[in-house]
């Protein structure tokens, strides 16, 4: 007997579960200038600075000079010039286990990246090698909506092919498991490798 899939598609976040990010230099900066850490990432993605860069709206340099701007009220335009560097030049690794799970999937349905993201993406996917990995990648700087608006889970269910309700979303923020869960998606909040292995066991077998 033919046991049915789970769901015919997973849709899964960039950053956070594929992409991880060294941010000690950043810190060790922060400590220097005597901010609290996570104090740069927080102003950097602050909507009203980050959000214009994820929707496409301005370019990474012009976000940039936002967020140097935004910090430099709160420490030395120089120390905010190199804290924001720090913060974009931070090294990146992916995760080889993540990967190969989705590709292990990939041999049974479509796999969509759904990430919030800058226009730097693309070069961002050509520099890891990951141009072509996945079927599909929806960045909310392409289509114009970030998560967890409803409206790019719509959009990337539509590029998989399948209903939202055949969905599986991974992600490591819980606002975005939670809308996707509204949408009538199987979601799961990525906090290690464990979690994805799980959710796509029904899957693989």
């Amino acid at each position: 007997m033919t046991i049915p899939r789970p769901y015919d598609a997973v849709l899964c976040d960039f950053d956070g579960v594929i992409r991880f990010y060294d941010q000690s230099e950043l810190t060790e900066l922060e400590r220097s200038v005597g901010l609290p850490e996570g104090t740069t990432m927080k102003t950097v993605l602050v909507p009203e600075v980050g959000g214009p860069a994820m929707l496409g709206q301005i370019t990474v340099e012009q976000w940039v000079e936002e967020a140097e701007a935004a910090l430099a009220r709160q420490v030395a335009r120089d120390q905010a010039r190199a804290l924001v560097t720090a913060f974009v030049k931070a090294p990146s690794r992916v995760d080889d286990d993540v990967l190969d799970l989705l590709r292990r999937a990939q041999a049974h349905v479509p796999v969509v990246l759904v990430t919030n993201a800058t226009l730097s993406l693309e070069d961002d996917l050509a520099w890891l090698g990951l141009t072509h990995f996945a079927d599909e990648v929806v960045s909310s700087a392409r289509v114009g909506v970030v998560k967890p608006d409803p409206r790019i889970y719509e959009i990337a269910a539509e590029r998989a092919g399948v209903p939202l309700e055949r969905c599986l979303f991974v992600d490591d923020r819980a606002e975005n498991v939670e809308a996707a869960k509204a949408l009538g998606m199987t979601a799961v909040l990525f906090t290690g490798v464990a979690d994805l292995e799980t959710a796509l066991a029904p899957l693989l077998g």
